[in-house]
């Protein structure tokens, strides 16, 4: 039995979208992801994003993505420690998760220790500069207010309401992002941000759909998990280093590791 010492890392499944067949296919291939790691994961780090819409009504919650529990409640029992992190699709988790799985549902940020190695950890939406007016909503959203508000919908208007705006996500949003200026792109400048003020050997995002594996300085590193509609990746920590991996899948980005600190000419 191999030791149970490993740290898993991956977001934004994005189950549910764009159809029962589709989702339910992926939904199949994170469950193989899952019986995979099982044997060596010692904590899940479930990053935001898990599901395309998620509302937890008093005794309602949405239907489907049994298999995807089922192993859940699988590795939980077994002793895995799951982390659920809120994403922009799935924010309002509550308690229902936590009862059912013992996870830990993160709001915002998580920083960890393990093994010496400092994590920043985050869904990365609503970060760094610009984007007033998803900051504004997402605020918004967050609120008692909203969530009492919604909670009093009947769920079959609730959730198809909720499927609908959830269906214009953009799934893409990766490809677009490949061909970007990755000096423009937000979650670098915030992580170059947060380093001013303390340090960190990985800071690791989800949200923004490609997997990046960037050099920040000579010690410390931007990982975003990518997702999985296109490229199935996820990262793995194995109390040395953290290593970006594609699960059953031969489509890559065209830059998955780019090297930004400063001087790296003349670091080892």
């Amino acid at each position: 039995m191999p030791q149970r010492d490993k740290l898993y890392f991956a977001s934004d499944f994005h189950l549910g979208v764009p159809n029962y067949a589709a989702s339910r296919e992926r939904e199949d291939k994170i469950v193989r992801w899952l019986d995979m790691i099982k044997d060596d994961c010692l904590e899940l780090y479930l990053m935001g994003d898990v599901f395309d819409f998620w509302f937890e009504y008093a005794t309602v919650v949405p239907k489907g993505y049994i298999r995807f529990f089922g192993k859940l409640a699988e590795l939980a029992d077994a002793g895995v420690k799951l982390y659920l992190f809120k994403g922009n699709h799935d924010m309002w988790m509550f308690d229902y998760l936590v009862k059912e799985l013992g996870a830990v549902i993160i709001p915002d940020e998580l920083l960890i220790e393990r093994n010496g190695k400092k994590f920043y950890l985050h869904h990365g939406d609503g970060l760094g500069p610009g984007d007033t007016k998803y900051k504004m909503l997402k605020k918004f959203f967050r609120s008692r207010i909203c969530q009492w508000l919604f909670a009093r919908i009947h769920p079959n208007l609730g959730v198809g309401i909720a499927n609908k705006w959830s269906n214009h996500s953009r799934l893409v949003q990766g490809h677009n992002l490949a061909r970007k200026n990755l000096e423009q792109e937000w979650l670098v400048a915030y992580s170059r941000g947060v380093l001013q003020t303390e340090f960190f050997d990985y800071l690791v995002f989800g949200h923004r759909h490609l997997p990046l594996d960037i050099q920040l300085t000579e010690k410390s590193r931007y990982v975003n998990l990518g997702e999985w509609v296109n490229y199935f990746s996820y990262a793995v920590f194995d109390g040395e280093n953290l290593l970006l991996k594609y699960f059953e899948s031969d489509t890559q980005p065209e830059h998955p590791r780019w090297d930004h600190s400063p001087n790296t000419s003349a670091s080892s």
